[in-house]
């Protein structure tokens, strides 16, 4: 009774429900053949022998796509085991839409020469030409098999939130199975590496998200294809996961990929690093980005509605709920130079800083006084400031902002003068964001020429706040107060360096009465 038998019979009958059910029992005993079932209408061949290929060789197809089913053979029973187990905690989608398997109670297929057959033969084919290396990555066959490579490689740009290995793989299992992922920093810049079950929805998912923002406005994906074909992953832990591999240790010190193509491509030694999470299989709860994620993904139901969560306060709410920034505190620290040493301090620095987070510690280097260390109160902080700053003008110099080596910014010891460049702003009262859910989070813009003002009191006027903020010899261009709250106004100023310059100089003046002026950076124009 084999499956070109019982394919037949099904045809000539006409009514073989009963048959079809019969042919799986639920549940069956490990087999070399899977069944798979609810299939897309459009599915082809390679889709289908795709979700065998991470866990060995597959050795036969058999296609029942007027019942969105097929039958896929491995070559041991100990790969079809690995599969089924797999997909049984991680639902795999092909096209958006969530497939199913199980054991057949068949031991191995026997095809026919229908044309069905002979088609599915020649993708098997193909897939292991491509396997082994003699076809072109890039060539089309006839089962509709594509050769990108099934890993890409992705790099978020305007990293303002929290991006996690988590929040990736919710993001790209949108679009079909994730089996690997390793997230690393290089250049400042963080990046992943991401592998699916084959090139097609690798290509899928690069076409669907390739520039579209994580978070309203940033957090935006630069997607290309990777020049390998596979990752090599010895670690499950927040920083690298095999998917199908829920046996590796989360490691004890920080490993190199042994990958030699990955360690050649990157040059990065110890970019996997000890998980924070207890236990070898203890993965991180899976983040719900539904609940904090602005992508939006045009003709792709299913994906994530757009929640409108102003500025920074998306920050907060996502590392609370991950438990930790977007970067370790050993990158609360920048380095900032090409300052302009006649006339930048501790405090011009301390007042542009933080527009973007707590200042708690500046010093300006004593033998060369273009560089400073600003620590900030925590990494997603520094990452605002640098984002928002690096290239920005101040006092006639493009400001260079980078994170420092350093973990903390030390104070000067004991006995020890180092001419008032070191400055400790811990306890400052003027800190913006040290209120949980402050809403200044949500006031967060990057410079622009355009300056927001807030705390006027009742006898100051529009004359008053346009001579003070000229005082300094800049252009006031445009002034207007708020209509309903004249505690708050819009200036204008000549340049987005006149403007910065304006803030740093302005900022808690005092305007009598008990009043200290509040300036920030506006989204707005007037």
């Amino acid at each position: 009774d084999t499956h070109s038998s019982w394919l037949t019979t099904r045809k000539s009958n006409g009514n073989d429900s009963k048959k079809f059910k019969g042919d799986i029992r639920s549940p069956c005993a490990p087999s070399r053949v899977i069944h798979v079932r609810k299939l897309p209408n459009d599915i082809n061949e390679a889709e289908v022998i795709s979700l065998g290929l991470p866990f060995g060789k597959v050795t036969n197809l058999l296609m029942l796509k007027g019942k969105n089913q097929a039958f896929l053979e491995m070559n041991t029973e100990e790969a079809a085991q690995t599969m089924v187990t797999y997909y049984s905690s991680v639902t795999p989608v092909i096209r958006n839409h969530p497939i199913f398997m199980q054991y057949s109670n068949h031991k191995e297929l026997k095809t026919d020469n229908s044309p069905n057959q002979v088609r599915a033969q020649a993708a098997l084919q193909a897939v292991n030409a491509v396997q082994t290396g003699s076809m072109t990555l890039g060539a089309v066959d006839p089962s509709g098999l594509t050769g990108p490579s099934p890993v890409l490689r992705v790099i978020v740009e305007n990293l303002f939130y929290p991006v996690t290995l988590d929040v990736l793989h919710q993001i790209f299992s949108k679009f079909g199975t994730v089996l690997k992922v390793i997230t690393f920093t290089k250049n400042n810049q963080f990046q992943a590496l991401l592998q699916f079950v084959d090139g097609l929805t690798a290509q899928h998912a690069k076409l669907a998200l390739d520039g579209q923002n994580i978070y309203n406005g940033c957090c935006t994906l630069r997607i290309s294809f990777s020049k390998l074909t596979s990752l090599n992953v010895k670690y499950n832990n927040d920083k690298s996961r095999d998917y199908t591999r829920p046996d590796l240790p989360t490691g004890d010190s920080q490993p190199t990929i042994e990958h030699h193509a990955l360690a050649a491509a990157f040059a990065t030694p110890g970019i996997i690093s000890a998980s924070p999470y207890a236990g070898a299989h203890a993965f991180p709860p899976a983040f719900a980005i539904q609940q904090a994620a602005g992508l939006t993904i045009p003709g792709v139901p299913g994906t994530f509605a757009s929640l409108a969560i102003p500025g920074a306060a998306a920050a907060a709410a996502a590392a609370s709920r991950l438990g930790f920034p977007v970067f370790p505190g050993t990158h609360c620290v920048m380095l900032v130079s090409n300052l302009n040493p006649e006339v930048s301090s501790s405090q011009s620095l301390t007042d542009l800083e933080s527009v973007y987070g707590d200042v708690l510690r500046v010093k300006i280097m004593f033998n060369k006084k273009e560089n400073a260390l600003i620590q900030m109160s925590d990494g997603t902080q520094a990452q605002l400031a640098m984002s928002h700053l690096n290239g920005q003008k101040l006092y006639g110099r493009p400001l260079r902002i980078t994170l420092s080596k350093h973990t903390t910014v030390q104070m000067p010891r004991e006995g020890h003068e180092d001419q008032g460049l070191t400055k400790d702003y811990s306890s400052s009262p003027l800190h913006r964001f040290k209120k949980p859910g402050s809403k200044n989070y949500s006031n967060i813009f990057p410079p622009s020429s355009t300056l927001h003002l807030s705390n006027i009191p009742p006898l100051v006027v529009e004359d008053d706040l346009k001579m003070l903020f000229a005082s300094n010899g800049a252009l006031v261009k445009n002034f207007k107060f708020f209509q309903k709250d004249r505690k708050m106004a819009l200036i204008q100023m000549g340049s987005v360096e006149e403007a910065i310059e304006s803030l740093i100089q302005f900022h808690n003046h005092d305007l009598g009465e008990n009043h200290h002026l509040r300036v920030s950076f506006s989204k707005s124009i007037i």
